[in-house]
């Protein structure tokens, strides 16, 4: 009896000894809508920054997703150039794999810092010019743009307050 008793006895120790070493430690909760967590600098996520100004309409963004979910409408402008009449990009179709941000040869198009892009339509997914034009508001990503990386707040998200990875 005094065998069975030590096997179990000795578990039941040394799992009172992990859980006690967890409520002792610090906490690293924050209260979500008021605080927020800064994500990585290099974030692919749904949101994206179109530069409307550095665009010239070349198209080579929609050549180059994989899921054909970028649209680019031209006409021909004065000076033989290209005049963006409508550019779209379906966000919830979108892979996130970033191809479209490294293709542009003019860096008018970068993944943004946004991450509360949730909606109850599918159609509400559908970027229109209007929710994609660069704001002050709106902060590109590091993503593919070292000169945007270094003027990017350090991660929070995913690390304790002394800058340690947290255990999963």
């Amino acid at each position: 009896m005094s065998i069975k008793f030590e096997r179990y006895g000795k578990g039941l120790a040394k799992g009172m000894v992990i859980t006690l070493k967890h409520v002792l430690r610090p906490r690293i909760t924050t209260q979500y809508p008021e605080e927020r967590l800064n994500i990585s600098r290099r974030f692919r996520g749904s949101d994206f920054v179109w530069d409307k100004d550095r665009c010239t309409g070349c198209a080579t963004c929609a050549k180059s997703c994989l899921q054909g979910n970028i649209t680019v409408v031209t006409s021909a402008g004065k000076e033989n150039n290209y005049v963006v009449e409508e550019f779209e990009i379906d966000v919830g179709r979108c892979i996130s794999c970033g191809l479209c941000v490294e293709a542009c040869p003019y860096t008018a198009l970068h993944f943004g810092l946004s991450y509360e892009k949730g909606t109850y339509r599918r159609g509400d997914l559908i970027l229109g010019r209007d929710k994609l034009e660069l704001t002050p508001a709106s902060q590109p990503s590091g993503y593919d743009r070292p000169e945007f990386e270094v003027r990017l707040p350090k991660q929070t998200m995913l690390l304790d307050r002394a800058g340690r990875k947290r255990q999963k």
